[in-house]
């Protein structure tokens, strides 16, 4: 007889999309279900860190959109009454050609000792879900915590 999952943390990557609201809505009920918390970590994908590290679009604005999202989610954890902690993370990196979304979710979760992640792999639209979805082929190959990809 296998022993009952324990979960303490659910780790949920956004970035910013539709998709990345939804794998909330369920990183949320997974927490409320094993009296969890959740961590959001909004990935930045390769276009806005290139942006960023050539200095061609403005950190606060890159800050304060990622915020917004951020509280929007923190809200959605906050109905249900489930803890919400949040981190942002380079999903690229221009000198470290290892540095993929997927590792950055891996390393995250990690880093936040998860054990269960939600993550988006199926967009609906061209745009921000392109990451998550490369993301998450990725973290379904290595992850070794349960996976539910929405």
């Amino acid at each position: 007889m296998s022993e009952p999952l324990a979960v303490g943390t659910v780790l949920v990557p956004v970035d910013g999309s539709d998709e990345s609201v939804t794998a909330v809505e369920y990183a949320v009920a997974i927490a409320e279900k094993y009296d969890a918390s959740v961590h959001v970590v909004y990935i930045l994908g390769e276009e806005v860190v290139r942006a960023i590290e050539s200095g061609s679009v403005d950190d606060d604005a890159v800050a304060a959109e990622t915020d917004a999202f951020v509280e929007r989610t923190a809200e959605i954890a906050e109905e249900s009454g489930v803890e919400a902690n949040t981190s942002t993370a380079y999903g690229f990196s221009p000198t470290q050609k290892t540095r993929h979304p997927g590792s950055a979710v891996l390393d995250c979760a990690e880093s936040v000792e998860a054990d269960f992640l939600v993550i988006p792999r199926e967009p609906t639209t061209d745009g921000p879900g392109e990451l998550l979805e490369r993301a998450a082929e990725y973290v379904l190959l290595y992850a070794s915590q349960p996976v539910l990809s929405t």
